[in-house]
């Protein structure tokens, strides 16, 4: 499996040369989810969820299905009769050659006064990468991969790094990372390395890694 990391929390993955692609928000390349055979959406956010985006990619391969959540499906389902999937936690299914299953059910606490929306996770291939979303959700299964939110509104550095301490992936890649600056990015490395007890590595927008 080819895992390429986009611009903040958008992944690509390529697999018997099928393309499976998470979270292509407002944040990432205006092409994040063109070739895409499958496209996985976490929550509503537009830093995870843009509908142009979407809609490119879905006018661009007519066999192209997207998987995600109620808030997310019922805002493009319509445009796309019958290639647009609504799930939940719990539910288990196969995307471009993918065996993918959903994991957790709730966005992380922002502040207690703003609602928590719907966020589902995406464990991929039997734990081959485990995509988040805006969450701190342990899938009951081992993961290999860890895609890591490593800074957001939602949470400080000690609970990016207790989370990998939880999960003990073999590795985890940094994702969610927009809002972090170069000058900050050592000490991110330096501690979420140095704590977190699993290998932690970095992709710049568009280089790619083999898992």
């Amino acid at each position: 499996m080819k895992l390429t990391k986009m611009s903040h929390a958008c992944v690509r993955l390529e697999k018997d040369g099928r393309t499976l692609v998470l979270d292509p928000g407002g944040f990432s390349e205006e092409d994040a989810a063109l070739g895409a055979d499958a496209i996985l959406v976490t929550h509503e956010h537009p830093d995870h969820f843009d509908e142009p985006r979407l809609r490119a990619a879905m006018e661009s391969n007519p066999a192209a299905e997207i998987w995600t959540l109620r808030s997310v499906a019922e805002t493009i389902s319509s445009a796309f009769p019958g290639r647009v999937h609504t799930v939940g936690h719990g539910d288990g299914f196969t995307a471009a050659g993918f065996d993918v299953q959903v994991h957790g059910e709730l966005h992380a606490v922002i502040h207690p006064d703003i609602p928590r929306i719907t966020n589902v996770g995406y464990l991929v291939d039997g734990g081959k990468v485990f995509h988040p979303g805006d969450a701190f959700t342990v899938p009951d299964h081992p993961v290999e991969t860890l895609m890591l939110p490593v800074m957001a509104p939602w949470s400080k550095i000690s609970e990016v790094i207790d989370y990998v301490r939880e999960v003990r992936p073999q590795r985890a890649y940094d994702i969610h990372d927009a809002y972090l600056t170069d000058l900050a990015r050592p000490i991110y490395d330096r501690q979420i390395g140095g704590l977190g007890g699993a290998e932690h590595l970095r992709l710049t927008p568009g280089a790619s890694a083999d898992l």
